[in-house]
C-alpha cells in the first residue's frame, strides 16, 4: 500500500484550538450573507425588507396589529411600522440587555420560539433569524418601540448597538401611531449589489400578503416619486381569487372554507372557469410553497373524494366510473393557505410544507366545507361537474391521440422527411433543435448549421394557439405533432424531461410582427404543455440582427436600432472621409440571409446571441399568456393602446 505524503508545512500540520474561528454576534451573518437571505443582488436586497414586514404581519396575524405602514425613502433606506404591542424593552434574563437588543443582534432570537407561552402561536419569518439578519446587512438601523404611552429608541451600524436602549418622550395622543414598532434600515452597500428598491416588484409582494391576512391594512409609500397605494381586503381570499380571474369566464361563483383544527387554521377559496388550466397557489404561515406539499396533498384529495361523492349521490356519475383528480382539476382556481404553530418546511426556500398531520386536517376541512357547499349551491355544483365529465372524456380522447403520435414516432424512427433535418450526435447535452418559422429560412438553416449538433425543424405558418385548447385537439395540428416527436419525450401524463432529444431547443423566427406572433404561439406551446422544458432552462430564442452595416470592405452587424447608430457614429468618427455614407441592410426575414451570414450572426456558438426562456412568475406569466392569447378580447385591447406608442418603425 502507498505511503500517504505528510504535510512539509508545519501550519498545516498543525490542527489545535488556534485554527478553529469563532464568529460572535451577526459576524456569521456578514461573513457568508447568502446563506441567510440567498444572494446580494435584487432577491436579497428585497428580502430584507420582506423579514422587516414578516415581523409586522405575524403581530397582525396574532390579532395585535391592523395597520403597517412600508415607506421607501430618497435614499433607498426604507421604514416599516406596525401598530401592534411594540417589541419588549425589559431587561432579557438570559442576555441580560434589553429584549429589543437581543431580538435585534442575537440569531435565532424572538417570539416564536416558546411554544404555547411564547408571543405568537403562527409566525412565518425566516427561521426567526429575520431582524437581526437585516440589522447585521444594513449600514445603519434605527428602531423605535412605543408602548405604554412611552416612546424608545436604539440605534446600530452594521449590526452593533451604538447605544442603549433610552426613553425619548410620551407618545402624542394625537399621533395616528399610538403604539407598535418602527424599524428603519438602509442597505449596505458593502454587501449588496443592487442598492435601489424595485417598486412593482415590492408591491406585488405585498398585495398578496395583503389578500393572505383578511383585514390588515397596509399603506405603501414611496418618497422617491411620491407615490402612496394601499391595499385591504376585507374578503381576504375570497377577494384574491376574484382578482386571479378578473378577465376569464367564470363557471361558478367563489367557495370559501375556514376552520382551526388541532391549532392548524385552513382556509380556502375556490372557483371553477371555463380554462383548460389549473390555476392552485398554496400558502403556510403566508409563505407561497410553489412546490406544495401535504396541504396541496390534502386539497386535492378532499376535492376528489367531495365531487365524486356529490355527482354519485345526485346521479352524475356511476358508482363504477368515478372519475380522477386530473380532471376534477380542469378550469380550477383555487387558494389554500394552512396556519400552524411549528411549520416544517423542505428546504431553506421553504418552496415545500413537511408537516405529515396537515395533510389529514386539510382534507378533513375542506372535504366537509366543500360538501356543504355543494348541496347549498346545485346550480353551481352541476356546472361543476359538467366541466369534469367533459374533461374526462377529453382525457380519453387525448390519450389515443397522444398514443396515435407516439406509435407515429416510434415506427418512423422520429424521421419527418422533408421537416425534421436530424444531427449526428446523440448525447441530448450536446444537441440543439433549431424550431423555424418557414420552409424558406428553414433551408438557409439547414444549410448554414454544423449538422454534427444542430438539427433544424421548419415549420409552414403559424401554428395553433393551445391557450384555448385541449390535449386531443392540441394533437389533431400537424405542425405541433412534428414538434412533439421532433423532441422525442412524449406528451401530457407521459411527458418526461429526461427522455428530450436536445437539451437547448431554440426559437428562430423572424424579427417583425408574424414573426413575434409565431415565437408567442410557441412560448404558448411550451408553457402550457412543456414547462419542464423551461424550469430546466432548456428553451431559448434566437435573436438573429435587424441591420448589416457596410463601410467599404468593413461590415459589421447590429442587432438594435441604437447598436446601428452607434456603429455608423464609430465608424464616421473613425474614418477620414466625413461625408462619407454607410450602406445599411435592414434584414425583414431570416430568409433574406444566405446560410454563411446566418451561421455567422445566430447559429455560431461562440458569436450568437440568444435569449434563454425563465419562468420567475408563474402567477403573473399566466395572466400574460392568458391576455394575449386567450379568448378575452377587451385585456387584449387594453395592452395594445397602452404599449403602442412604445412600438417603432412596424412592419405591417
Amino acid at each position: 500500500m502507498a505511503k500517504r505524503e505528510q504535510p512539509k508545512d508545519e501550519k498545516t500540520k498543525k490542527y489545535t484550538a488556534e485554527q478553529i474561528t469563532v464568529l460572535e454576534g451577526l459576524e456569521p451573518v456578514r461573513k457568508r450573507p447568502g446563506m441567510y437571505i440567498g444572494n446580494t443582488a435584487k432577491e436579497g436586497f428585497h428580502h430584507l425588507l420582506k423579514e422587516v414586514v414578516d415581523n409586522a404581519i405575524d403581530e397582525a396575524m396574532a390579532g395585535y396589529a391592523k395597520i403597517i405602514w412600508i415607506t421607501i425613502h430618497k435614499d433607498n433606506s426604507a421604514s416599516v411600522i406596525d401598530d401592534g404591542r411594540g417589541i419588549p424593552v425589559d431587561v432579557h434574563k438570559q442576555t441580560k440587555k434589553s429584549a429589543l437588543e437581543t431580538v435585534l443582534t442575537v440569531l435565532h432570537a424572538g417570539g416564536k420560539f416558546g411554544g404555547d407561552a411564547s408571543g405568537y402561536k403562527v409566525s412565518g419569518g425566516l427561521h426567526g433569524v429575520g431582524v437581526s439578519v437585516v440589522n447585521a446587512l444594513s449600514e445603519y438601523l434605527r428602531a423605535e418601540v412605543r408602548r405604554d404611552g412611552k416612546i424608545y429608541t436604539q440605534e446600530y451600524k452594521r449590526g452593533k448597538a451604538t447605544s442603549k436602549v433610552k426613553q425619548d418622550g410620551k407618545v402624542n395622543p394625537k399621533d395616528a401611531w399610538q403604539h407598535g414598532t418602527k424599524i428603519t434600515y438602509k442597505p449596505d452597500a458593502e454587501v449588496f449589489t443592487v442598492l435601489e428598491f424595485d417598486l412593482p416588484f415590492v408591491l406585488d409582494h405585498y398585495r398578496q400578503q395583503a389578500y393572505l391576512t383578511k383585514g390588515v391594512h397596509l399603506i405603501i409609500t414611496d418618497e422617491r416619486t411620491g407615490f402612496n397605494y394601499q391595499y385591504y381586503f376585507e374578503g381576504g381570499l375570497v377577494s384574491y381569487i376574484k382578482h386571479i380571474n378578473r378577465n376569464k369566464a367564470l363557471k361558478t361563483q367563489p367557495m370559501y372554507v375556514t376552520k382551526t383544527v388541532d391549532q392548524v387554521m385552513v382556509e380556502a377559496a375556490i372557483q371553477y372557469t371555463d380554462e383548460f388550466t389549473e390555476t392552485v397557489l398554496t400558502f403556510a404561515n403566508n409563505i407561497h410553497t410553489p412546490e406544495g406539499g401535504m396541504h396541496l396533498t390534502g386539497f386535492r384529495a378532499a376535492l376528489t373524494r367531495s365531487l365524486n361523492n356529490y355527482g354519485v349521490k345526485n346521479g352524475y356519475i356511476k358508482e363504477s366510473d368515478k372519475i380522477t383528480g386530473e380532471d376534477m382539476r380542469e378550469g380550477l382556481t383555487a387558494v389554500v393557505s394552512v396556519k400552524l404553530p411549528n411549520p416544517q418546511f423542505e428546504g431553506q426556500t421553504k418552496a415545500k410544507l413537511g408537516n405529515a398531520e396537515v395533510r389529514g386536517i386539510v382534507e378533513d376541512v375542506i372535504g366537509s366545507g366543500m360538501e356543504f357547499w355543494l348541496e347549498e349551491h346545485p346550480s353551481d355544483a352541476g356546472r361543476i361537474l359538467e366541466k369534469v365529465l367533459l374533461a374526462a372524456k377529453a382525457r380519453l380522447a387525448a390519450r389515443a391521440a397522444r398514443d396515435a403520435v407516439i406509435r407515429k414516432g416510434v415506427l418512423e424512427g422520429l424521421a419527418l422527411p422533408g421537416k425534421l433535418a436530424d444531427c449526428s450526435e446523440s448525447d441530448p447535452a450536446k444537441s440543439e433543435l433549431y424550431i423555424v418559422e418557414g420552409d424558406s429560412a428553414g433551408g438557409t438553416a439547414k444549410q448554414g448549421r454544423n449538422r454534427r449538433f444542430q438539427a433544424i425543424l421548419p415549420l409552414r405558418g403559424k401554428i395553433l394557439n393551445v391557450e384555448r385548447a385541449r390535449l386531443d385537439k392540441m394533437l389533431s395540428s400537424e405542425q405541433i405533432k412534428n414538434v412533439v416527436i421532433a423532441l422525442g419525450a412524449g406528451v401530457g401524463d407521459q411527458f418526461s424531461v429526461d427522455k428530450l432529444r436536445y437539451q437547448r431547443i431554440i426559437i428562430m423566427a423572424d424579427a417583425d410582427v408574424d414573426g413575434a406572433h409565431i415565437r408567442t404561439l410557441l412560448l404558448t406551446l411550451f408553457y402550457r404543455y412543456f414547462p419542464d422544458i423551461i424550469n430546466r432552462g432548456y428553451l431559448y430564442i434566437a435573436q438573429p440582427p435587424l441591420f448589416k452595416v457596410q463601410w467599404g470592405k468593413f461590415s459589421e452587424y447590429a442587432f438594435s436600432e441604437k447598436q446601428r447608430d452607434e456603429i455608423i457614429g464609430r465608424l464616421q468618427k473613425e474614418s477620414k472621409d466625413k461625408k462619407a455614407v454607410a450602406n445599411v441592410q435592414r434584414y425583414k426575414g431570416l430568409g433574406e440571409m444566405n446560410a454563411d451570414q446566418l451561421w455567422e450572426t445566430t447559429m455560431d456558438p461562440t458569436n450568437r446571441v440568444m435569449l434563454q426562456v425563465t419562468i420567475t412568475d408563474a402567477e403573473k406569466t399566466s395572466k400574460v399568456f392568458e391576455m394575449l392569447m386567450g379568448d378575452e378580447v377587451l385585456p387584449r385591447k387594453h395592452f395594445i393602446q397602452t404599449h403602442a406608442k412604445a412600438v417603432k418603425n412596424l412592419d405591417i
